[in-house]
C-alpha cells in the first residue's frame, strides 16, 4: 500500500488532519483523512504500597469524568521515557525511581497516526502535582486487581488505560519482575 504525500487540511497545538491518497493493489485510488499524531504515552504508577495511581480526569470530548493511568502526548522532539516521567509529575506529583518500557500500540489505526508507549514507573516519591492550564485531575490510588476488576466491569473506560493495566496484569502474572 502505497500513498503520495499528505496534505495539510487542518494543524493544530498538538496534531494535524491530512489527506492521503491511497493507492491499491487494483489500481483504484482511496482518499482518506488521518489525524497526524506526534505519539504518546502511558504511564503505570506502582505505588510503595504496591499499588496502582489511577487520575480522575474530566474529558470535554465525551463530557464526563474518566479514570485513567496517567498519559499525554510527546512534546517535538521528546524521547518517551522522558514524557512518561514527565506526565507521571504532571499529573499525579510522584517521581519515578525507575521507568521500563512495557511495550506500545497504535491507538485507533483506521484514522489515527498516533503510537503509544506503555510505561511501568516504580520506586515513586510524592510531590506536588503540575498541572497544566485547564486540566481537572484527581489521583485515586487502588490495588492492581481490583484496577483490573475495573477495567473487565466497565468502571475504567478508557482504552489505553483498559490496554495498559492488562498487558501489565500479564506481565506480573507470568513474566519476569517488571522493573
Amino acid at each position: 500500500m502505497a500513498s503520495r504525500p499528505a496534505d495539510v487540511l487542518f494543524e493544530g497545538r498538538r496534531f494535524r488532519v491530512v489527506r492521503v491518497v491511497q493507492h491499491c493493489a487494483d489500481g483504484t485510488l482511496h482518499e482518506r483523512q488521518v489525524v497526524d499524531h506526534p505519539g504518546s504515552v502511558v504511564v503505570i504508577p506502582v505505588t510503595p504500597s504496591g499499588n496502582v495511581c489511577l487520575v480522575e480526569v474530566a474529558r470535554v470530548a465525551v463530557g464526563a469524568t474518566l479514570l485513567e493511568l496517567p498519559a499525554g502526548t510527546l512534546d517535538r522532539p521528546e524521547p518517551p521515557a522522558a514524557a512518561a516521567a514527565r506526565e507521571l509529575v504532571e499529573e499525579t506529583g510522584y517521581r519515578a525511581g525507575t521507568i521500563t518500557a512495557l511495550g506500545a500500540f497504535w491507538m485507533s489505526p483506521g484514522i489515527l497516526r498516533e503510537r503509544m508507549h506503555l510505561f511501568v514507573a516504580e520506586g515513586l516519591v510524592a510531590g506536588p502535582q503540575e498541572l497544566e492550564p485547564g486540566e481537572e485531575i484527581r489521583t485515586r490510588e487502588v490495588s492492581i486487581d481490583e484496577a483490573v476488576a475495573m477495567c473487565l466491569d466497565g468502571r475504567i473506560e478508557d482504552a489505553k488505560s483498559i490496554a495498559g493495566l492488562l498487558v501489565f496484569d500479564r506481565h506480573r502474572m507470568s513474566g519476569p519482575p517488571v522493573g
